[in-house]
C-alpha cells in the first residue's frame, strides 16, 4: 500500500502513513498545511522506494546523519547549527572535499585557517565519522587546512604593570583579570557574576572554547580588583559608559577581543609595548604559570585545553631550568686542551 497522509484524532498534523516493501511506515509531517504534507508525503515515498533499491548510502542526508550525531549526545550544537544549514539535505555521498572547502570559504570568508579547521572541517569530519560507523558512507579522507604554527607572545611582570599602569580606569580590572585568569577574551567580556565568588575565591566559566566548562581560583589581586566594582549584577566588566559589551550576533562570531581592542592598543602604546595582543594575555598567563610551578597537567586543566600538545610551547618557551646543564658543556677559553669539562674517551 503507497503511503498517504492521515490525521490522527486529537491532532492539528497529518501524517505519513502507509507500507512500501512489507515495510510499514507511520511518520508525523509537524503541519497542519495538507498541500505541503503531501510534497513531503511525495518526496518521502520517492526516498523510501530509492533506499529500497540503491540502499542506505544513496539516500542519507547530511541533516539526517547530524540529528543522528547529536541523538547520541555528540558535538558542539553552538558550531553544528551554520554547517547543517549551509549543507542541509545533501546527500552525504555528495559532502566530498570541494564540498567541504566550499563551504568553509562561504561560511567564514575572513576566518584563518585554524578557525575554519575547528568550525568547519572538524564538524564535517565529525559528522560523516559517524555515518561511516552507521554504514551510511565510506570512512572520510578530509585534507584540512594547514594551519601556522603558533607563536607565544607574552611580557613579564614588570611590563604587565606598565600596562597595568596605563590602561584606562574601566579597563583596568579586565586587563588585571586576563593575566590572572587566562581568561578567552569572550570568557571575560561576558561573565556574570553569579559565576564569581569572592568568598572561595573562585570563577567559574560555564561556557568555553571547548564546549566544557571549568573553574579557576582568583588571585588575591584579581579579588582586590572586583571587590572594587560598584555594580554587583550581570555582567562584570562593562565599556567606559558604564554598559556591558556588544554580544556576537551569530554563533561563529570569534570576534570579542575586537570589543577592547582600540582601549588596549592605546594602554600597550603608552605602556611601550609592541605585537601584543589582547589575547596574549592568556599566552602571558600560562607562561608565568609554568615557570613558577613547572606542572603542565595543572596548567593544561585550569587553561582548559583539550590536547597536552597545546600545552607543550610553554614549556618550549621557558627552558631556564636547563641552564646549568648547558653550562656544563666543555669550553677552552684559551683555545689549549679542554679543562675539566671535556668529554672523557669512551673504552674500546
Amino acid at each position: 500500500m503507497p503511503l498517504k497522509i492521515v490525521k490522527r484524532r486529537k491532532s492539528k498534523f497529518w501524517v505519513i502513513r502507509g507500507t512500501i516493501s512489507g515495510i510499514r511506515y507511520e511518520e508525523s509531517t509537524q503541519t497542519s498545511d495538507k498541500a505541503l504534507a503531501e510534497e513531503m508525503r511525495a518526496a518521502r515515498e520517492a526516498e523510501l522506494f530509492k533506499e529500497k533499491v540503491y540502499g542506505k548510502v544513496a539516500t542519507v542526508t547530511f541533516a539526517h546523519a547530524v540529528a543522528d550525531y547529536l541523538e547520541h549526545g555528540r558535538g558542539d550544537k553552538r558550531h553544528m547549527a551554520p554547517v547543517l544549514a549551509h549543507f542541509g539535505t545533501t546527500l552525504l555521498r555528495h559532502v566530498d572535499q570541494h564540498a567541504i572547502d566550499m563551504a568553509a570559504m562561504k561560511l567564514l570568508p575572513n576566518a584563518g585557517p585554524a578557525t575554519r579547521d575547528r568550525q568547519v572541517y572538524g564538524i564535517v569530519s565529525k559528522v560523516l565519522h559517524h555515518a561511516a560507523r552507521k554504514g551510511w558512507c565510506n570512512t572520510p579522507i578530509i585534507a584540512r587546512p594547514k594551519k601556522p604554527k603558533g607563536v607565544v607572545r607574552w611580557i613579564t611582570p614588570d611590563e604587565a604593570e606598565q600596562l597595568i599602569a596605563n590602561c584606562s580606569p574601566h579597563l583596568r580590572p579586565l586587563v588585571i583579570f586576563l593575566l590572572y585568569t587566562g581568561a578567552r577574551a569572550g570568557e571575560a567580556l561576558w561573565l556574570d557574576w553569579k559565576n564569581v565568588n569572592l568568598e572561595t575565591p573562585q570563577v567559574t566559566f560555564p561556557r568555553t572554547k571547548n564546549g566544557d566548562p571549568r573553574s579557576v581560583p582568583l588571585h588575591p589581586r584579581v579579588v582586590h580588583e572586583l571587590a572594587a566594582l560598584n555594580h554587583r549584577e550581570d555582567e562584570v566588566f562593562r565599556t567606559a559608559s558604564g554598559e556591558p559589551y556588544a554580544r556576537p550576533k551569530r554563533a561563529d562570531d570569534t570576534s570579542a577581543g575586537t570589543r577592547i581592542r582600540t582601549g588596549f592598543a592605546a594602554a600597550c602604546r603608552r605602556a611601550g609595548i609592541a605585537n601584543f595582543r589582547v589575547h596574549d594575555c592568556r599566552h602571558t598567563w600560562a607562561t608565568w604559570h609554568y615557570q613558577l610551578n613547572r606542572d603542565l597537567a595543572k596548567l593544561q586543566a585550569l587553561g582548559g585545553w583539550k590536547t597536552p600538545t597545546m600545552v607543550f610551547r610553554y614549556a618550549h618557551s621557558n627552558v631556564e631550568q636547563h641552564a646549568e646543564s648547558i653550562a656544563k658543556l666543555p669550553w677552552n677559553a684559551t683555545g689549549g686542551e679542554l679543562g675539566e669539562n671535556r668529554p672523557k674517551k669512551s673504552g674500546k
